[in-house]
């Protein structure tokens, strides 16, 4: 599989988002998703502290045991755990980075994360609290997640050693507001701009039609901000521009995201080792200019938001 930078780092251009593990799914479930990914040339998994309410590390740490130098493993820090772990305070950050080395059983995290904005502690303050992590060892690059264009020159202008190299934002097909400037600044800094959600929820896999009933056993649901009327008529536009070029809309909401060289990996997640196989199969289409002015067109003239 194509292979871009974070930094220093050597990721997959489909990563896995293991926001599941320890919540919707078992250990042995998220052994299998873990060994498909990896079978399937999937290096790159993304985690955080609150996932499965710290569940989903120690599931990855136990599962990844022997085989910790095949991954490039990233995970979170900074939402709320509960009264005693949140936030961005230089003293938290040491804290929550030996928590998870701990859960994670690492001696240490490729790419640390702050999940959140935290706007009671000064950027600079945490900058320099994650630049000891980086001289320690412990921590190899940083990143940081939902910041705005402001927070990022903001945090660009304070770091006076280790650097964010990432921002984990949403982006895909339906939500575009990375495009309002965030990507552009991650191109000017030298930014790996990695989305979650790419797939939206599953909306853009193509098992959600029009005129069907939804899916047992999936997380949308009519009263849910992923779902209406109005967007399963796009997906249906959508599948049609992809099938009349013998691809799919799994491939092509992929392919889309990915033909910007500043996304560096879509984070996709999985709780069935066949969803792995189909998303790392699904990212190697790149558009051509006249492909996304098209399917730019029917996303401009279809969607409100």
């Amino acid at each position: 599989m194509e292979t871009r930078k974070i930094g220093s780092l050597d990721v997959s251009v489909i990563g896995l988002g293991c926001n599941n593990f320890g919540g919707r799914i078992d250990e042995a479930a998220t052994k299998d998703v873990v060994d498909a990914a990896l079978d399937a040339g999937v290096n790159f998994f993304d985690t955080a502290d609150i996932y499965g309410s710290t569940k989903s590390e120690e599931f990855l740490g136990r599962v990844l045991q022997g085989r910790r130098n095949r991954v490039i493993l990233a995970t979170k820090f900074g939402h709320k755990l509960d009264e005693e772990h949140q936030g961005a305070h230089p003293d938290y950050v040491k804290q929550a980075c030996e928590d998870s080395l701990r859960r994670l059983q690492v001696d240490t995290i490729d790419l640390y994360q702050l999940h959140t904005p935290d706007k009671t502690v000064p950027i600079a303050d945490t900058l320099g609290a994650l630049d000891d992590l980086v001289k320690a060892g412990k921590v190899r690059e940083i990143g940081c997640s939902n910041f705005s264009v402001e927070q990022l020159q903001e945090a660009e202008k304070a770091a006076a050693g280790a650097k964010f190299v990432s921002v984990q934002n949403e982006y895909s097909m339906f939500v575009r507001e990375p495009e309002d400037g965030v990507l552009a600044e991650c191109e000017r800094q030298g930014l790996a701009f990695l989305p979650f959600f790419p797939l939206y929820s599953g909306l853009l896999t193509g098992k959600y039609r029009e005129g069907q009933p939804l899916p047992s056993g999936t997380r949308i649901t009519t009263e849910s901000r992923f779902y209406s009327e109005d967007k399963l008529k796009v997906v249906e536009k959508l599948i049609g521009f992809a099938e009349s070029r013998g691809r799919t809309i799994l491939e092509l909401a992929m392919g889309w995201l990915l033909t910007n060289p500043v996304v560096v990996s879509v984070i996709a997640g999985a709780t069935k080792a066949g969803q792995v196989r189909g998303n790392a199969e699904a990212g190697s289409w790149r558009l051509s200019e006249r492909e996304m002015s098209e399917v730019n067109a029917i996303l401009d003239e279809n969607l409100s938001n």
